[in-house]
Order: structure tokens, then sequence, then C-alpha cells
């Protein structure tokens, strides 16, 4: 009986080992430089003009498992905005008339949820709140899967991929002037790399003494 109740609890003790494994999560840092975010719209009927926030940074608390307890958060500084004409950027950025840039420099993104995760396909939702100028709106982003494994160049470490489309409507932010002959809608791209956090620190603490050296002729 006693050898019974060992065994039991040697089976207990081995499925929540095994379950807690399934559930492990990854921490991430994305990938600055490898992770943008573009948006387009319509220019009167004529063209389709685009614009990209280059600087792009956050976290990603992954579960592959059980994708639906994964999470986001990213921001990027309004400052990181380019539309390719610098005169545009300027009326953007510092008129006053679009964005609130010194009251709300950055523009943020937390999710609140994740459905219709399909692994075979590797596409799902990804439910979040989107913050800019200073207003917060529910968003949902079609995401898709590109990759997660190792990565080459941080030494093999955990690292995941993903793409993600959505459609805004700039009003909503605030930001709708001259709509709607200016496209209202924008089509909003993203692709976001992203490394196992520690490794990723490891990188930049590696760049760092490695351009403290070359600095010092060393």
């Amino acid at each position: 009986m006693k050898l019974f109740r060992h065994m039991m609890l040697a089976a207990a003790l081995a499925g929540a080992s095994s379950a807690a494994l399934a559930d492990k999560i990854v921490s991430y840092t994305i990938d600055p430089t490898h992770s943008f975010v573009s948006f387009s719209w319509n220019h009167v009927g004529f063209s389709t003009p685009s614009a990209v926030f280059k600087a792009v940074s956050g976290t990603i608390q992954g579960n592959q498992d059980n994708p639906e307890k994964s999470s986001v958060e990213a921001s990027f500084p309004l400052r990181s905005l380019d539309t390719f004409v610098p005169l545009l950027n300027e009326h953007l950025l510092d008129s006053g008339d679009w964005f609130k840039t010194d009251k709300f420099p950055t523009v943020t993104f937390k999710s609140t949820g994740i459905k219709n995760a399909d692994k075979k396909t590797q596409n799902f939702q990804l439910l979040g709140d989107l913050s800019v100028n200073g207003v917060t709106k529910p968003v949902v982003l079609e995401a898709h899967l590109n990759k997660a494994g190792p990565h080459p160049f941080y030494g093999d470490a955990p690292a995941a991929g993903f793409n993600a489309t959505t459609t805004l409507k700039r009003s909503d932010f605030g930001v709708g002037n001259y709509a709607p002959v200016v496209s209202d809608e924008l089509k909003v791209t993203i692709t976001v790399e992203a490394i196992e956090a520690k490794a990723f620190q490891a990188m930049l603490d590696k760049q760092k003494a490695d351009a403290e050296k070359k600095a010092s002729g060393k």
C-alpha cells in the first residue's frame, strides 16, 4: 500500500513537471534593427504613400505550446516616424495639427489576448490596446508566426518572428485632418523579430565592450 502511494505521488509529480515544461514562457526582447511598423493611405485617389516608424522596442512573453498565454508590449517614439518627405515629417510632428508630439511622444501597444490560434497555419489574432495622442482604442492584429527556433546570430538562442496587419481609422486617434479626401483608413503592416532576453542583452553588452575597446585603441 505504501509502495502504491509512492508510485502515485511520483506519477503526479512527473505529470506536474511535464505540464510545467509544456507551459514554459520565454521572455523575448524585440530587436529594433529588424522590426518595423509601416502604414499607407490613399492620397486624393491618385497615389498610396507610406510611412514607417523606424524605432520599435518592446517585449514578448511567448508560450509556444499554449499561445493564448503569450503577450506583447511594444512602443515606438513619434520622432522615429519617417514619411520620406522631410516637410511632411515636420508638419506631422511639429505643427500641432496632427500629433501632440511633446505631450504624447510615444505610441504604445499592449496586448489583451490572443484568439483563433491555429498551430497548423501559425495564424492567430492578437488583441490589444493602441495608444496614440493620449487616446487608447482596442485593435485586432491579423498575425502570423514566421518562425520560432534557434537564432544563428545569437548563439542559437531562442528567437521568434511575426508579421501582422490591421486597418485603423486615424480620426479615432485625433489625426483625421483632410479626411475623406485623404483616406481616413490606414493600412498597417508590422514585422517583428525577437530574441530571448538574456541572449539579446548579452549581445548588446558585447557590442558595447567592443566599441569601448576600439575607441581606447586596445
